[in-house]
């Protein structure tokens, strides 16, 4: 029994020494000093994410142009597309109220209209550019009564354009030629030119003042409509040292102050597209036909080298538009909003 009891004591110390040796040399973790586990070694640190950088916002021009010259001079940038919105009307009402909000932020209207805004608006606006030059007649359909701006005295003459070009351009040429503007002649007015085309049509006018395109689309209607009279030539008959204007493009002058840059950017781009459209006539009118100003394109591609479509910047800008208002002024104040323009009216004059 002694013996048994000396190999049962030996066996079990051979079995602790056994369990010790397993511990030591495991792969498990062992525990530090103190019984905390040693600190696991630290992931390799990776470089954040950089996060994907913003285009940068490219800035937007609103650009509002009236369904005729002013808007077929842009035509190319219109079919172009690109940041900037063009809106298109058929009267300077539809486009002034956004402008004066500040919905627009460049519009092409009237020549005398830019200086009633200036006025309205205490300065607040800039013209940039003389966008069409003389593009009213006087057009009688099957008659030949009418040779002269005498001729005009006891007729009644559709048009469209009140308060604006149109209406102060007639009423100059009328006193100049001895009439009477509200005795001599009576003005049927019409809220849009094509009313005018389509009172011609019906024959509920016989005389119109009616402005190129126009013009060409009423001929192409009625095979008996004549021009009667041209009034930029009769405005150049009467040599008074300016020159008849139709349409200018103007701005806010915050734009104006605040981006010049977009501002140059856009009468760079202007000039190009004008100058497109008198290099691709057909190419311009299928566009302007496209865009709704004129629904045919043969019809287009006829009006537009009749159209005087320009873009005039700076100082020849200056010259011609100042000569025309003052000429304006002179007949009749209400024409340019009371007084005209100061110099800064004018955009790098």
């Amino acid at each position: 029994m002694k013996a048994l009891k000396i190999l049962a004591l030996a066996l079990a110390l051979l079995l602790a020494l056994s369990a010790c040796g397993v511990i030591r040399s495991g792969d498990g973790p062992t525990q530090a000093a103190g019984g905390s586990s040693p600190a696991e070694e630290p992931a390799p640190e990776t470089a954040p994410e950089s996060p994907e950088e913003a285009p940068p916002e490219v800035p937007t021009l609103r650009v509002g142009a009236l369904k005729g010259p002013t808007a077929m001079g842009l035509i190319r940038m219109i079919a172009d597309g690109g940041v900037n919105r063009y809106t298109l009307a058929g009267s300077a009402d539809e486009l002034t109220p956004a402008f004066i909000k500040g919905d627009l932020d460049i519009i092409c209207v009237p020549a005398n209209l830019a200086a009633v805004l200036y006025n309205k608006t205490e300065g607040q606006i800039v013209t940039l550019a003389v966008n069409t030059l003389g593009v009213l007649y006087i057009v009688e359909n099957g008659g030949e009564s009418v040779r002269s701006m005498a001729d005009l005295k006891g007729k009644t003459i559709a048009a469209a354009g009140k308060g604006s070009t149109p209406e102060f351009g007639l009423r100059y040429l009328l006193e100049q030629n001895g009439l009477d503007p509200d005795r001599d002649v009576a003005v049927d007015w019409k809220s849009e030119h094509a009313e005018c085309v389509a009172a011609l049509a019906a024959g509920t006018a016989d005389i119109a003042l009616l402005p190129q395109p126009f013009v060409t689309v009423a001929q192409g209607k009625l095979e008996n409509l004549r021009v009667a009279l041209d009034l930029t030539e009769e405005w150049d008959a009467l040599d008074n040292g300016s020159a008849m204007i139709t349409g200018v493009a103007v701005a806010r002058r915050e734009l104006v102050e605040e981006r010049p840059e977009l501002v140059d950017k856009f009468l760079m781009e202007y000039a190009e597209s004008v100058e497109w459209v008198h290099e691709n006539t057909a190419g311009a009118a299928e566009l302007v036909a496209q865009n709704g100003i004129i629904e045919s394109p043969a019809i287009a591609e006829k009006a537009l080298p009749r159209c005087n479509i320009v873009c005039l910047t700076g100082q020849e800008m200056y010259e011609k538009l100042s000569g025309y208002l003052q000429v304006l002024a002179e007949a009749a104040p209400e024409s340019v909003g009371g007084v005209l323009p100061r110099d800064d009216f004018y955009y790098g004059a």
